[in-house]
């Protein structure tokens, strides 16, 4: 299916949002799985809320994530503008064209009046009650010699309307529970449900996978698309997908204000993008029963959109690091390296630019924790000791209450005793050192031995490996630290 077209259309208003992210990323490997094209717009017509902050943010996602595109936004392409506030005259064009036609009818009723008349009948069907249908010459005078303007309405034609959903096969709605609604405002400007479609339309997309929340405006926008395409606006009415809600804890769907829901904050948590990628791919989606850790290139030959899962995909937020943690397995440590260093930069662990002795300690370092850091944040505390002035260096206080009491400081000294007499300083010699003082002198095991050393030595009770650690660090650091926290 080369001829498939799909959309990116975000609304540039608040922080790029994890659904947002999942979304794209099944239209990515859709389009991608089929050879298909996909196109990038902004729909960025709500004036009140649009902010250049939230479009750039959607942008920065999109790059991070490498979900690319190949029309639109930035690319440019035939379908232009791709920027749904440049595109005032074309909808414009389609609202008039719509206005002339039987689809559409004016209607001049305020909100207060469609209130009274819904509670005075008793109806409980939410929306427009059809008042101004059918509104003779006299009744659209008496309205107009009121100052009223009017807005033009969609007529929802009887019946029923039915489709094949991608995700969650044949579905109907019956058109009795689907009032007529707006395409514009009072002033002419277009609405949602104007601009979204005739920018499908005119865009030529043909397969429309979005989230559930929609799914309840597909029969207006598929009576709609049938209304385009009798006016020679579009060529045909696209498929539709609808995607399972994301929910966070509580059972509760996913909202902008859960913290877990900003999808850019795991860039600045460390997760790597493949790492976010993975893990949103199984929100409604698997390559396989027995398989969670897979690479993009996998997923794309995989991807099925009729596999897609239509029950609430739940954010478990300890999947997603656990997954982000497999991923960072596979990279080499070169490259986890070049991908930690602006977070190690940023923490003034290392020089910004690097400086030759802060590349060559961070060269022989990071193989120490490469396979111990789930986030590429982590390398900033895993790290920071090697770096670290003496003068700044801090023990800290919980490992230190823990383990440097009385008992932890008798292990220190006598740690400090067995090393600081040793001729060369190297790894195996410091091991064997400390392991001939600590476990076959005083009969301590391992664990106890060296969480002392370990936290004099790094800070931390979790560090790289301790003797390596120490060779790294030198004799002369080495042995202040040692006698630093006997202090």
């Amino acid at each position: 299916m080369s001829d498939v077209r799909v959309r990116f259309c975000p609304s540039p208003t608040g922080s790029p949002h994890v659904g947002l992210a999942r979304t794209a990323l099944f239209n990515w490997a859709f389009a991608r799985h089929h050879g298909g094209t996909i196109v990038f717009r902004m729909e960025d017509t709500d004036k009140e809320r649009n902010t250049q902050e939230s479009y750039d943010a959607i942008l920065e996602l999109w790059r991070w994530l490498g979900l690319t595109w190949d029309e639109g936004i930035e690319v440019g392409g035939p379908h232009g503008p791709y920027k749904q506030s440049e595109r005032g005259e074309i909808y414009a064009d389609a609202l008039a064209r719509l206005r002339e036609s039987s689809f559409t009818y004016e209607c001049f009723c305020t909100n207060e009046e469609v209130d009274a008349r819904r509670k005075a009948s008793g109806s409980k069907i939410m929306g427009y009650d059809g008042f101004c249908r059918d509104l003779s010459a006299e009744q659209r005078a008496a309205f107009e010699a009121l100052g009223r303007r009017p807005i033009v309405r969609f007529r929802m034609p009887d019946g029923s309307i039915s489709w094949t959903d991608l995700v969650r096969g044949d579905i109907t709605f019956e058109t009795e529970n689907v009032p007529d609604y707006a395409l514009c405002r009072a002033n002419g400007d277009p609405l949602y449900t104007l601009v979204n479609p005739v920018d499908d339309a005119l865009m030529e997309i043909t397969h429309v996978l979005r989230g559930e929340d929609l799914l309840s405006s597909t029969p207006r926008q598929i009576a709609l698309y049938g209304a385009l395409v009798e006016l020679g606006i579009a060529k045909a009415v696209p498929q539709f997908g609808h995607l399972p809600y994301v929910m966070g804890q509580g059972n509760k769907k996913l909202s902008k204000r859960d913290p877990e829901a900003h999808a850019l904050a795991y860039r600045d948590q460390g997760f790597i993008p493949e790492g976010l990628l993975n893990y949103l791919a199984l929100l409604g989606w698997a390559i396989s029963g027995d398989r969670d850790i897979f690479s993009m290139d996998e997923m794309v030959t995989a991807f099925d959109i009729g596999d897609v899962n239509p029950n609430p995909a739940r954010f478990d937020l300890k999947k997603a690091d656990a997954i982000n943690a497999s991923q960072m397995r596979l990279l080499s440590v070169e490259d986890i390296t070049h991908r930690a260093l602006p977070f190690l930069k940023a923490a003034g662990v290392v020089s910004d630019p690097v400086s030759d002795a802060d590349a060559t300690l961070l060269e022989l370092a990071m193989p120490l924790v490469a396979e111990r850091i789930n986030k590429l944040t982590e390398a900033v505390d895993m790290l920071g000791f090697l770096f670290v002035g003496e003068a700044e260096f801090a023990i800290d206080p919980a490992d230190a209450e823990k383990l440097l009491d009385e008992a932890g400081r008798d292990i220190v000294q006598a740690s400090y005793d067995a090393v600081s007499e040793l001729l060369e300083w190297s790894t195996a010699a410091i091991q064997e050192a400390l392991q001939a003082t600590l476990v076959d002198e005083l009969g301590l095991k391992p664990r106890v031995a060296f969480g002392p050393v370990r936290v004099a030595i790094t800070g931390r009770r979790i560090s790289p490996p301790l003797f390596e650690s120490m060779e790294l660090l030198g004799r002369e650091r080495s042995l202040r630290r040692l006698q630093g926290a006997l202090a």
